[in-house]
This record gives structure tokens, C-alpha cells and sequence, in this order.
């Protein structure tokens, strides 16, 4: 039997919530497949570590990390006791660099017993492909002066390969899917990176003549994410295109609570690391009512991504069953807490 041996960082807020409900539900589908298992390691990193310890992890945590077959992380943030970027660069931004988990997937799906808040959704199924290495979020600039003539600068680096790998992923995702990529772009604006995007993308799809493909600028794309969703397949974006795609992806759903993310080695050199999209709501912390369905999904891809795709598809199955069955926490308009849609889950299992 294969074990995976898998680095737990529950983190902050509700992850310490909603990592040990989705173990359990990996922990049940591991066996009833009976062909793997799951070897849990846990790691008290976060903002209660930073407040302890003065740093987000230890100064080994990333040689400690390099050890593990794939890493799942709850939520980060504490921003009343720990800045946001302090927290982000000192914990989830240094893994993703790092590890180089230079792609970040995010699937965006009417599940079966959701009602989208837009009108008429169509079944829309849609996976974001955001490179997650550079672009807008190179740590790249800085701020000189003060007073009246302060100037921040914030660099943006796309470089070919980056690029590249990002949009081959893409392609390669749609060969399995509806076989159509979307790039998205912002070309009439920004004067040097989004001509270099446009121009790697025309080269890239030379080699799928088998797909579809087609070019939206941003703003437009936003739109149409809540126009018409059902009308796109896979989408290729820059890091903060996709980071504020999958965003609105999410609320197109029904709650951003309910959204999985991926970062991705894909040469799998290092581990990966899956996390969803949610933060840690420190409001609703400690309270037993946060949806655990957002870290569950995760936990689907990263079964996907071990290569066990039908325990996923039995996972993803077992959430779509509980919630067309109208078990449903508060942020889905149901009254559920959080054990009690995890324990629906597990018996749809």
C-alpha cells in the first residue's frame, strides 16, 4: 500500500477548523479505495507562532517541508495582531517561492445543491490557471522621499519561461476538458508585459492546433464571469489576473468559503501545496460554524494531483450529495455548523 506522507499546517482562525474535518474525510476515501494512505504530519506554524516566536516559521521550516510528498495548509492571517504582509511573505508566499509551486489552479463549478447568486448560471465549470511565481507580485521596487514627494515603485516581471509554463499547463489541462483556452489579457494598457503575454500565447498555441482558443482583456473577462461563465473552459492568467479571477470566481458560486486552490511543482521536484481560497475569518473562529467544503475540495485535487482522480471524483460526489440534500452552513443560507456537514460528507462517502 502506498503512504503519502503529507505536512499539515493548520495555521490561523478557522483552519484549525476545517484541516482536521477534511483529514478525516481523505483519511475515510483513502479507505475505501484501500490502495493508499495518508501519513499526517503537524506543524504549528502561523500568526500564533509569529506572536511566540517573532518569525511566521522556523528558519529550517522550508529544508523541513522539502521532506514531505505534498504539504495542506488551512488559512493565514491574524491582521488585528500580525500585519498581512508579514504573515503572507513570512509563511504561504515563502513556501510557493521556494518550493517553486510556480502554478496555482483554481476550479470554479455550480455544484449540484448550490444556488449561484447570478440568474441564469448555465452549469458553468471553469478552471483558472494563474502563474504563481512573478508577474505583478515580484517582490520588486521599493519607496524612496517622504512627505509630498514620496514615490513607491512596484515592479512587474514576466519572463519567458514563466509565461510559458503557465500557458502549456493551461493547454494541457483542456486536452482533458472542453479543449478551449481563454488568455487573459490587458494589452490596450499596460504598454510592455501584457504585449509580451499576447505575443508568448500566439507562439504556445501553435503547438495545440486541436484547441480552441480565444483573448479577453481583463476587465472585459470580469464581466463576463458574471455574464455569461458557462462560456469558458480553461483560462491562463497573470498572477493578480487570476488571483482576483478566482476571487470572483468563488462569489459566482455562492461563497467564496467553498473555493480550492492548488500551488503546484509541476516538475515535482518539491512538494506542492494545497490550500483553499478562503481566509482564516477570524470572525468566526472557534465557533464551529465554518464551511469546511472550500478545504474538503482541496483535499480533491490534491488527490487528483497524486493521481488517484477517482477518490476524487467520490469526494467531490459526497459534498455535491450533501449539499442537494440542504445540508448547508450559514454562508450558503443553511443553518448547518461545520461537524455536521462534515459528518454528512463522510456518510455520502
Amino acid at each position: 500500500m502506498k503512504t503519502y506522507k503529507i505536512a499539515v499546517i493548520p495555521g490561523d482562525g478557522i483552519g484549525k477548523e476545517v484541516v482536521p474535518a477534511a483529514i478525516e474525510v481523505l483519511d475515510t476515501v483513502a479507505k475505501l479505495d484501500g490502495g493508499f494512505q495518508f501519513e499526517w504530519t503537524y506543524f504549528p506554524w502561523g500568526c500564533d507562532y509569529y506572536l511566540e516566536h517573532g518569525e511566521m516559521m522556523p528558519e529550517d521550516g522550508i529544508e523541513t517541508l522539502k521532506k514531505y510528498d505534498q504539504i495542506f495548509l488551512g488559512a493565514v492571517g491574524m491582521p488585528e495582531l500580525v500585519p498581512d504582509h508579514i504573515s503572507l511573505w513570512g509563511l504561504l508566499i515563502k513556501i510557493r517561492r521556494e518550493l517553486k509551486q510556480s502554478i496555482n489552479v483554481r476550479p470554479a463549478k455550480l455544484l449540484q445543491g448550490l444556488q449561484s447568486p447570478l440568474r441564469d448560471p448555465q452549469n458553468f465549470d471553469i478552471t483558472v490557471v494563474r502563474e504563481n511565481s512573478e508577474g505583478e507580485y515580484s517582490d520588486s521596487g521599493g519607496r524612496i522621499h517622504q512627505g509630498a514627494n514620496e514615490i513607491a515603485i512596484q515592479n512587474a516581471i514576466f519572463t519567458r519561461k514563466g509565461t510559458e509554463r503557465a500557458m502549456r499547463y493551461a493547454f494541457e489541462l483542456a486536452k482533458n476538458s472542453r479543449q478551449h483556452v481563454t488568455s487573459a489579457t490587458k494589452s490596450n494598457g499596460l504598454t510592455y508585459s501584457m504585449p509580451f503575454w499576447d505575443e508568448i500565447f500566439d507562439e504556445v498555441k501553435k503547438d495545440y492546433p486541436d484547441i480552441d482558443t480565444a483573448v479577453n482583456h481583463i476587465d472585459a473577462l470580469a464581466a463576463f464571469f458574471v455574464m455569461k461563465p458557462h462560456a469558458f473552459d480553461v483560462i491562463v492568467a497573470s498572477n493578480l489576473f487570476g488571483d482576483i479571477l478566482t476571487d470572483l470566481g468563488g462569489a459566482i458560486m455562492g461563497s467564496i468559503g467553498i473555493a480550492p486552490a492548488a500551488n503546484l511543482n509541476i516538475e515535482r521536484e518539491y512538494p506542492s501545496m494545497f490550500e483553499p481560497v478562503h481566509g482564516s475569518a477570524p470572525d468566526i473562529a472557534g465557533q464551529g460554524v465554518a464551511n469546511p467544503i472550500g478545504q474538503i475540495w482541496t483535499g480533491k485535487m490534491m488527490l487528483d494531483f497524486l493521481g488517484h482522480q477517482q477518490a476524487g471524483i467520490k469526494v467531490l460526489n459526497a459534498i455535491e450529495a450533501t449539499l442537494a440534500s440542504g445540508v448547508k452552513t450559514r454562508d450558503l443560507g443553511g443553518t448547518a455548523n461545520l461537524e455536521e456537514v462534515k459528518n454528512a460528507i463522510l456518510k455520502n462517502l
